[in-house]
């Protein structure tokens, strides 16, 4: 191994020499061809069509679906209503051409109905099968919820959820985190053990990972990703685990009779667990089988080598600062997905890349600022810029991930690409907000406190997501605890943005009026492409012609935590669904739309900037997911997303698409 100093003092990147050889490879191609070897097709999950019909009266049933990402723009659809013994009855007088979706207004009630779709290209209608050969109906929901049985536990509750196709049929699963005791690391005390579930979405339990006693439960501890790592077309798991993690079959990594939690409790590390070795485990999606498991990077220690100029300014010895973990998933050679998993917020940051391939996990490389201590004169740009989420674009339009990590980013071989110097926040956003400028923005709320207020650190801001420069800010010195951005008011260019004090604000900064109470949550609900906001279980929308909230749906149901268990374009067409607990903890509801909309878009889990957020929702304060492309008002249609699906039927799909 070597290594290599960023071109910013005090970052170390560990390279693993046969990549460094690869990359200068693929950058002496991009000279001969002008660049094209640089931009390979991503690889991305195959989907079914994602339907999904529900019932509206006696006579009306919504029905939507995906388009993907890789359909030919002339492509349209037949779509086809079959009641129990009799023959299918096509609904639409004209191939569906404009939209995603349709309302039959013939259904009639009081019998079983299923539905299924056709895709018709250069006037020929395709067989009812699915590319792949898989077959796909669906039938009707009596409600806007589908209820997914859970297998609850005592004194558990579901918290965060993520998604994946983890047996390769085109349908996603579910991973869901139940908690118990959870406890933020700024607080000592014993927790329950986190257990990760499988589940299909008509309940079907799949596998139970139980992450032991030397796993501390919290939402900054266990973050697991859940995507494709090595191409074959199934979802692989990965999180950190301990001594006493017994995997989806019953195995158990490490010593089971190990209890490296601290007992102690006058001590301020009573609950904590500061001993004891830590692995990063990839898990098989299928069974939950652990596949291979290592040491995690970085280790804990030094234990009081993790404070800096983030939050309070402040250090601790008692396990506060060096158990902040955070995770996610990027495309950092542009064409297969890496796992980046990450340490530290408040001062010293370290994020380790893996590549999973042939059942190894292979280090590609690590990410340091450095330790520093008070007053941290010495310490990198990038020390405590970390926040309580993070975000994975590809921000230099080169065909490959960034780690946006709240106020800094990391380039895709692993070097700081900048620093804002905004330091630590519990908020970001990063989107192309502004459709009249190049590139993406980047929303950032900061923390101001303690110590830290006299750096005067603008509280709300807009920056270049390429370079990092301030396209404008406002509140200096101000600690801001939450801020949005999203379209929600036709009247102005591209997203507005609010958090902090003042009102809603516009492209340039400038206040145009007051602001919605929701500052957390956006979501794309009805017909138009103005996004919706989420207030506990209402979705609302903004009446920007007098400022006030419209409420669009009320939820018999709640979040799993800050947020819902997890939000985005699950299923149907382009628009988000809500999955969320039911109120007796026994099940969880799938929320979706069902107003029509005119508007066809590919659907956005074939975005990667969007699906890459989807798998980091889960991430300690969890967070919406924005595509890479304006998604708002007098949008533009959005370019062909540059992937290629992959897993069984794929070849097929391609094929009969082109």
């Amino acid at each position: 191994m070597a290594l290599r100093r960023s071109k910013w003092s005090g970052c170390l990147v560990r390279f693993d020499m046969r990549w460094q050889s690869k990359v200068i490879g693929c950058l002496l191609m991009a000279l001969l061809t002008g660049g094209g070897a640089l931009r390979e097709e991503r690889e991305m999950e195959n989907l079914t069509r994602g339907m999904v019909a529900v019932r509206l009266d006696s006579d009306h049933v919504y029905v939507g679906w995906r388009l993907f990402g890789t359909d030919p723009k002339r492509i349209s659809f037949n779509l086809y209503r079959a009641a129990e013994g009799e023959e299918p009855v096509k609904v639409n007088a004209e191939p569906i051409a404009e939209s995603s979706n349709f309302v039959d207004r013939g259904a009639g009630s009081g019998q079983s109905l299923e539905y299924f779709i056709r895709p018709v290209l250069k006037g020929k209608e395709g067989g009812r099968l699915r590319e792949g050969g898989r077959s796909e109906s669906v039938t009707v929901w009596e409600e806007n919820f589908l209820e997914i049985p859970i297998k609850p536990l005592p004194d558990y509750r579901p918290g965060d959820a993520s998604i994946g196709d983890l047996d390769g049929d085109g349908e996603y699963e579910i991973v869901l985190h139940q908690t118990k005791d959870g406890r933020d690391n700024a607080f000592r005390g014993i927790t329950g053990t986190p257990i990760l579930d499988a589940y299909e979405f008509d309940g079907e339990h799949l596998w139970r990972i139980d992450l032991g006693i030397n796993i501390r439960e919290g939402q900054h501890y266990t973050q697991f990703m859940v995507y494709d790592f090595d191409g074959d077309g199934r979802a692989e798991v990965a999180c950190k685990t301990a001594d006493g993690t017994k995997d989806g079959v019953g195995n158990v990594i490490g010593d089971k009779g190990k209890d490296w939690r601290n007992h102690d409790k006058d001590s301020k590390r009573y609950g904590r667990i500061l001993q004891g070795p830590e692995h990063l485990t990839v898990f098989d999606g299928r069974t939950g089988a652990a596949l291979e498991s290592v040491d995690y990077i970085p280790s804990r220690y030094p234990i009081d080598g993790w404070g800096g100029i983030g939050g309070n300014g402040g250090n601790d010895n008692y396990g506060n600062r060096c158990d902040r973990f955070l995770a996610c998933v990027a495309y950092l050679d542009g064409i297969r997905p890496s796992l980046v998993m990450c340490r530290g917020v408040y001062g010293r940051t370290v994020m380790a890349a893996w590549d999973w391939r042939q059942e190894k996990l292979r280090s590609r490389w690590v990410f340091d600022s450095g330790i520093s201590y008070p007053p941290y004169q010495n310490a990198s740009p990038y020390s405590g810029m970390g926040g309580h989420s993070l975000s994975v674009a590809d921000v230099d339009r080169d065909g490959k991930d960034e780690i946006v990590y709240q106020a800094m980013t990391v380039d895709n071989d692993g070097t700081g690409l900048y620093s804002t110097g905004r330091r630590h926040g519990d908020a970001m956003h990063i989107s192309d907000f502004y459709p009249d400028r190049p590139g993406l923005e980047l929303f950032l709320i900061t923390e101001n406190e303690a110590d830290t207020v006299r750096f005067q650190t603008p509280g709300v801001g807009v920056h270049d997501a390429r370079t990092g420069e301030t396209l404008w800010s406002h509140s200096p010195g101000v600690d801001v605890g939450s801020g949005l951005a999203a379209d929600i008011d036709p009247r102005y260019r591209g997203y507005e943005a609010w958090g902090g004090p003042g009102g809603l604000r516009n492209s340039k900064g400038k206040e145009i009026g007051p602001r919605p109470n929701e500052a957390d949550w956006a979501i794309w609900w009805d017909g138009d492409l103005l996004r919706e906001l989420l207030d506990g279980s209402k979705v609302v929308k903004w009446e920007w012609k007098n400022g006030t909230e419209r409420e669009l749906l009320t939820m018999d149901a709640h979040g799993g935590g800050r947020g819902p268990n997890l939000m985005g374009d699950l299923i149907g067409d382009w628009r988000e669904e809500l999955l969320m607990t039911a109120p007796d903890g026994d099940s969880l509801r799938l929320y979706t739309t069902t107003i029509p909309t005119e508007h066809r878009l590919y659907t956005l889990m074939h975005n990667p900037q969007y699906r890459l957020s989807i798998a980091w929702q889960n991430v300690a304060y969890n967070k919406p997911p924005h595509p890479s492309f304006f998604l708002g008002h007098e949008m533009t249609p959005p370019a062909r997303p540059n992937i290629r699906l992959i897993g069984e039927g794929a070849a097929i799909e391609k094929a009969t698409s082109d």
